[in-house]
């Protein structure tokens, strides 16, 4: 899952993906049907400007078909600029 999210993040030029994986944690947890639970950090340089909000929406929209297909169940996002995380 990580090389398929990482490709599907591309476009946003990262300087930063850390990707980790909490399924473990969650097997039985009421409502999944399937599809894993994940934290990324992300550091583009295209969040310069953009609401926390809408940087989660620009990740949520990359990875909309992982949603849809049951792949990703749950998913914890930090987008930072390069200056936020360097800093």
């Amino acid at each position: 899952m990580h090389e398929l999210m990482e490709q599907r993040l591309h476009s946003l030029d990262l300087q930063v993906f850390e990707f980790q994986d909490d399924s473990h944690l969650h097997i039985g947890h009421a409502g999944n049907k399937g599809g894993g639970h994940y934290a990324i950090l992300l550091v583009s340089p295209k969040f310069v400007g953009v609401s926390r909000v809408q940087r989660q929406r620009m990740v949520q929209d990359l990875l909309a078909d992982l949603f849809a297909n049951q792949r990703i169940h749950a998913l914890s996002i930090v987008a930072k600029t390069p200056d936020e995380y360097f800093a």
